[in-house]
């Protein structure tokens, strides 16, 4: 595994880790899936959303896990188990770690193998524009967690700890 794939790792694994702490202190499911005024997605939406699109990226794309993604699903869902939600994240986990486990410096230079929207770009440069994409759902999913209940407990999100060298 080159370096970058190793440094994007660690951070995909923190901040999915983070994440699923987020969807675990919802009080029950139902508030999982519920909206906020003026706020389009629930929390669910927002973790289903993060696991479809790098189970997709990442998994699918890169580590050919064969995943097919339903990106309406992502956004019309609402209701499930936090406990099924959690365990699309722990999938996802797994799709990642597989996605950059063979990647070589040559692969993270070269144009990501599929175009995104109409846009081509290295696959460094998308994996790098992935983890941001992921760390804003984070904090959207803590925003909304904190607005919905009222409970300001903090589930660790973005923990520098996490990323200190030995």
């Amino acid at each position: 595994m080159t370096p970058l794939a190793a440094d994007l790792l660690l951070l995909f694994r923190r901040d999915l880790r983070c994440l699923i702490r987020e969807v675990e202190l919802f009080p029950d499911d139902a508030t999982l899936w519920r909206r906020a005024p003026g706020i389009t997605n629930s929390a669910g939406n927002v973790a289903l959303h993060v696991a479809g699109n790098l189970q997709h990226f990442v998994g699918a794309v890169l580590g050919a896990t064969g995943y097919v993604r339903q990106r309406e699903r992502e956004f019309a869902q609402r209701d499930g188990t936090r406990a099924e939600v959690v365990a699309g994240l722990e999938a996802t986990v797994a799709a990642v770690e597989t996605g950059l486990a063979a990647l070589t410096e040559a692969a993270l230079a070269a144009p990501f193998p599929m175009p995104i929207g109409s846009h081509r770009m290295s696959t460094r440069r998308f994996l790098v524009h992935l983890e941001a994409h992921l760390a804003f759902h984070l904090g959207q999913v803590g925003y909304l967690r904190r607005a919905l209940t009222g409970d300001a407990t903090s589930a660790g999100g973005m923990a520098i700890q996490d990323l200190a060298e030995p």
